[in-house]
């Protein structure tokens, strides 16, 4: 063999500064493919009963955000644990050449025939399994190749590129649905001409090379599906199904040769501790919007979705904001101390928001303002803190869990708090102030406020044992 063709052979991921380099280029072309990805979700999310209209199934417009969110809470999970067995360069190309096609399809299908309930969830459902491979990624190269001064750095960012992306999205569906809605499936189809530099930048190989867990994936993925279907649809036999799906899969494996998550991962109780966080400070991360809309519609009177929309997007801004800087503050005045200032800016924001209900729109919206600037804070620490508890080789695994739990929950708390908004139980009054609808909103608030509250108490109670190795 050659001295040129043995450095070709040479994995530049194996050596820590050229890994560092080349991590850093595909990051950047992986949050790109990941804001675009995002923003279109957001829009379909934004305009899905126009679109529901249009095909004739009002009805069940809601399918169009409801199954490819299942859909997204278990491709989280594979992705980021695939990441700890096969290469990258597969997963990235997998994802892309999907969401391309899901994208064609989609609009082709809806644009140029007859428009059909059942082609847009189809094309939603190839998009977002394909654009979330960016996310998982990018996740799995920070974790693993990124040097740790510019870890916390990545996290903001990327969640800074969600918030922007959703900003953007509200807008971009509102501009296209004037026009022609079919056009918001062609925004990600670009990303398919990065696939030569990512190839360039990815690592050649990834993980242990062990031979990849199918059936055990299969068995969790299941059992994910119906329980989110459960929160989704309140039917009690998808809770039995997933209930039985997730004990067989904690049978398969104590019994199984190679499982791809052993029952070891489980009894980390550092991790179980970290991942609680995630449980109570994203439970309630998609509510804030739905019932700052609400508040417009049913106490301010408020029926145009433009006006809102330029209210709430300055919260999406000061969150993409936060996230951005989050590294830097994290690494002014250390991880401990940002978690803790975001968690106290999160309950003030949910609490503030119920107080200031009648006080108009612009003290709701600074209060969203709020809550948003914590929620862009911390997802850096919250995230580095869970990672850490876990090897470097199960860190495609933690990445994988940590979007799972964070779909889950969120979809979990959506529809709960879904469910209170629609109803008049809450509504006979409120330490906030106010009755009828206006107590009902202000209640879901202070609930909210209660419960990012008690995941600092948690963080507080337990962050000796968390950190306990660092």
């Amino acid at each position: 063999m050659t001295e040129s063709s043995t450095r070709a052979a040479v994995d530049p991921f194996d050596d820590p500064e050229t890994s560092n380099k080349m991590a850093v280029r595909a990051l950047v072309f992986l949050l790109i493919t990941f804001i675009l990805g995002t923003l279109c979700l957001q829009g379909f999310n934004l305009v899905f009963q126009q679109v529901g209209k249009d095909v004739g199934a009002v009805q069940q417009a809601s399918l169009i955000t409801a199954l490819p969110s299942i859909v997204l809470g278990i491709v989280c999970f594979i992705y980021g644990s695939l990441g700890d067995f096969v290469s990258l360069k597969k997963l990235v190309v997998t994802g892309l050449v999907v969401l391309f096609i899901g994208s064609i399809f989609g609009f082709v299908a809806n644009f140029f025939f007859t428009a059909n309930l059942w082609t847009v969830i189809i094309a939603r459902i190839l998009q977002t399994a394909g654009e979330q491979v960016a996310g998982s990624v990018y996740l799995v190269v920070t974790t693993k190749y990124l040097k740790p001064s510019l870890k916390v750095v990545a996290f903001g960012v990327f969640t800074a590129g969600y918030q922007v992306s959703a900003a953007i999205g509200v807008f971009a569906a509102g501009l296209l649905s004037s026009i022609s809605w079919q056009y918001l499936f062609l925004i990600p189809a670009i990303t398919i001409f990065f696939l030569p530099a990512l190839l360039k930048s990815l690592p050649n190989k990834s993980g242990s090379g062990d031979k990849v867990d199918w059936l055990g994936f299969t068995i969790f993925g299941l059992a994910t599906a119906f329980l989110t279907l459960f929160f989704s649809y309140t039917k009690v036999w998808l809770l039995i199904v997933a209930a039985a799906l997730y004990v067989v899969f904690g049978v398969y494996i104590t019994k199984a040769k190679d499982p791809f998550v052993t029952p070891e991962f489980f009894k980390n109780t550092r991790w179980i501790m970290a991942i609680c966080l995630i449980l109570f400070f994203y439970f309630n991360n998609y509510c804030m919007s739905p019932i700052f809309n609400a508040i417009c519609r049913d106490v301010f009177g408020i029926t145009n979705s433009a006006t809102v929309s330029m209210h709430i997007v300055w919260a999406f801004l000061v969150a993409a904001f936060f996230g951005t800087t989050s590294g830097a503050i994290v690494d002014k005045i250390g991880r401990q101390p940002t978690l803790i200032i975001a968690a106290c800016l999160m309950i003030v924001g949910w609490a503030g928001s119920a107080f200031v209900i009648s006080s108009g729109l612009i003290p709701l919206t600074l209060m969203a303002c709020v809550f948003y600037a914590g929620a862009g804070l911390m997802y850096s620490p919250v995230v580095s803190t869970v990672l850490d508890t876990l090897p470097k080789e199960q860190s495609g695994r933690g990445v994988g869990m940590n979007d799972l739990v964070m779909n889950v929950t969120g979809s979990i708390g959506i529809a709960i708090f879904g469910g209170l908004m629609a109803g008049t139980g809450l509504g006979g009054g409120s330490i906030a102030g106010g009755a009828g609808q206006q107590a009902v909103y202000a209640n879901l608030l202070l609930i909210a406020a209660v419960i990012a509250a008690l995941g600092l108490v948690i963080y507080l109670v337990f962050r000796k044992k968390i950190y306990a190795e660092d």
